[in-house]
């Protein structure tokens, strides 16, 4: 098979990004010619399949280089259930990651129940427990994910659009752990068009999600369609224009280094947050809690008073979050002002009924279904 230059930097991306994570060559006869089957219990590498070019031209490529190491390749297909014909196009998906020669192939078909995040939101939680149930029951080493450098300017533009701060510079990280899960992206390298020539090349036919936008109607786009496909179709290529120059190549150089900004913020962080927050570990009741005894975390603010605010804010944030409360913007800084202007100002009314107040030398974060007679 001949391989165009664009096929050798995806197999060096996921070779590499393989290696990072300690998946390597399991033994030196790998590098001659031969039988490379893998060993029953080599790792398991597991790629995340949409049925699109980007996760197709992954799957394709992640068996090829886990064949040279000798490494177990398998896919997972979530099947959302959302567009009329989702099971056909996951069958299809994981005939082709069969034809690729991987093993397992999962197909996990799921419910999308609202919960008023948004359907894309709800869509992404669901699809993240499918594939992290499908690696805790494979024993998998990792699960790579397909996002590319056009999807690492798009996120850069959403966390722009939606939140502020460095995090929504930083994009999305190379790898993440969820629930004890190893995530990784090999692709933010590469670019959609990339993916499709490695599609086009490998001689490999892909889907194309409408909610993406790319079949947008000829009168203009949709504004139904979920924001980033909004982005994707008009925004990024409007820029594009306007600058005259390689504004996706640009956001994603950005990500990379406020990410990194990002790593050593959040690593400094960890260590006061560690020193400084203390969950409730008795159903919300303890005894030394004042005057009604319920709370779910308890925030020391003497210990926050005197850091600086990108750490106090970054404390705040990971706490609320911990506790099931939404976090904006705007509700760190009130909590943050409680640590830092106290002047006896009364609770932060937080969202899903959570509320957080300053008792002594200490800021509660509470249930209100669970706090009483506050």
């Amino acid at each position: 098979m001949t391989y165009t230059p664009t096929l050798r930097q995806a197999i060096g991306e996921v070779r590499r990004n393989l290696e990072s994570i300690g998946v390597t060559r399991q033994s030196p006869r790998l590098r001659e010619h031969g039988d490379h089957t893998p060993e029953p219990d080599a790792p398991l590498v597991l790629v995340a399949c949409s049925g699109g070019r980007d996760s197709l031209a992954l799957a394709s490529v992640a068996a090829t280089v886990c064949g040279t190491l000798g490494v177990r390749c398998g896919a997972v297909i979530v099947d959302h259930a959302l567009i009329a014909g989702s099971a056909n196009v996951a069958a299809e998906a994981a005939e082709r990651c069969r034809g690729f020669g991987m093993e397992p192939v999962v197909v996990r078909r799921v419910v999308v129940r609202p919960t008023g995040a948004g359907t894309e939101a709800d869509a992404r939680s669901v699809r993240y427990q499918a594939l992290i149930d499908a690696a805790k029951a494979h024993g998998a080493a990792t699960v790579l994910l397909a996002h590319t450098r056009d999807d690492q300017a798009e996120t850069v533009l959403l966390g722009l659009l939606r939140t502020v701060g460095l995090d929504a510079l930083a994009g999305m990280p190379a790898s993440i752990t969820r629930d004890g899960v190893l995530f990784s992206r090999p692709f933010l390298a590469l670019t959609r068009a990339q993916t499709t020539e490695i599609c086009e090349s490998r001689g490999i036919t892909w889907w194309d999600d409408p909610t993406n936008g790319d079949l947008a109607d000829e009168g203009g786009l949709s504004t139904d369609l979920p924001l980033r496909s909004r982005i994707r179709q008009a925004l990024l290529p409007y820029l594009v224009h306007l600058t005259d120059a390689d504004t996706v190549g640009h956001l994603a150089r950005s990500a990379q280094f406020a990410q990194r900004d990002k790593d050593y913020l959040d690593s400094q962080a960890d260590r006061l947050y560690r020193r400084s927050v203390t969950f409730n570990d008795d159903d919300g009741k303890t005894r030394d809690a004042g005057r009604s005894g319920h709370w779910l975390a308890r925030i020391d603010a003497r210990e926050l008073a005197g850091q600086h605010p990108a750490m106090r804010s970054r404390v705040i944030a990971r706490t609320l979050a911990a506790c099931g409360a939404g976090t904006s913007s705007r509700h760190v800084d009130a909590i943050d002002a409680l640590v830092a202007d106290w002047h006896g100002q009364g609770a932060v009314r937080l969202s899903s009924s959570h509320s957080a107040f300053r008792q002594g030398h200490v800021i509660l974060v509470c249930h209100d279904r669970v706090h009483e007679n506050r």
